[in-house]
């Protein structure tokens, strides 16, 4: 379970990860799949958990077929999320803290989301974490999204780390697999959806809140930091 390796920088998902949204953006999606006549249930909600929009798009269509009103109904879902994260977006218990620490350790960090940039920077401006994370890369921004590692790979080159330095924090399977085919250490802290058997057998670390993930980091830098003197 330990870090065993020098770490340069901390990448972090955002949604369901630094700020409880996974909640309001599921309840929009079930809310407008009702009003165009069709039924979201769980195993379609939480399969879209931590995918981008056209892996989204791809998989409803390939469930509802290719007369699902997919446009009207992804219009109606951000419409219906937007306004319900008007009044601000809650912090994950223990992400300030963490936040405290890497910048007191000067450990660098950048958020990697499969949302928009547009989304992105509205979420973070919301809950003040925009000044906190001067490089970010958004699910628009790149050719592949997760599960694919490009997301990861582009944070860590706008850092100038390098890959195998970095762990990641994630709360989803597909970020996980990215994390992991970019050859970064994922630290998961499940949120909506457990992790599978399947995702388990990867063997990556699981933890249950990020003051644990934080923990794990803590005694990382601390045991360098004692070799080193």
């Amino acid at each position: 379970m330990k870090l065993d390796f020098p770490i340069a920088a901390v990448l972090f998902d955002m949604d369901g990860l630094m700020l409880d949204s996974e909640r309001a953006v599921l309840r929009a999606w079930r809310q407008a799949a009702r009003e165009h006549g069709h039924d979201f249930d769980d195993s379609v909600l939480h399969a879209m958990v931590g995918l981008h929009d056209r892996l989204c798009r791809a998989m409803l269509l390939e469930r509802f077929g290719p007369d699902l009103p997919i446009d009207a109904i992804f219009a109606r879902t951000e419409a219906l999320y937007l306004g319900r994260i008007e009044a601000g977006i809650p912090l994950k218990p223990g992400l300030t803290e963490l936040l405290d620490w890497l910048d007191a350790v000067r450990l660098p960090k950048a958020v990697a989301t499969s949302s928009t940039r547009q989304r992105a920077q509205g979420n973070l401006r919301s809950s003040g974490l925009l000044p906190r994370f001067p490089v970010s890369v958004c699910g628009d921004e790149i050719e592949q999204p997760k599960p694919a590692p490009d997301i990861y790979l582009k944070a860590a080159d706008l850092l100038g780390v390098a890959p195998a330095h970095c762990i990641v924090l994630e709360d989803s399977e597909p970020g996980v697999q990215a994390a992991l085919a970019a050859g970064m250490t994922p630290i998961q802290i499940p949120d909506i959806k457990p992790p599978s058997t399947a995702l388990r057998a990867l063997g990556h670390r699981i933890v249950g809140s990020l003051g644990q993930a934080h923990s794990l980091l803590r005694e990382a830098v601390w045991q360098r930091t004692c070799c080193l003197v």
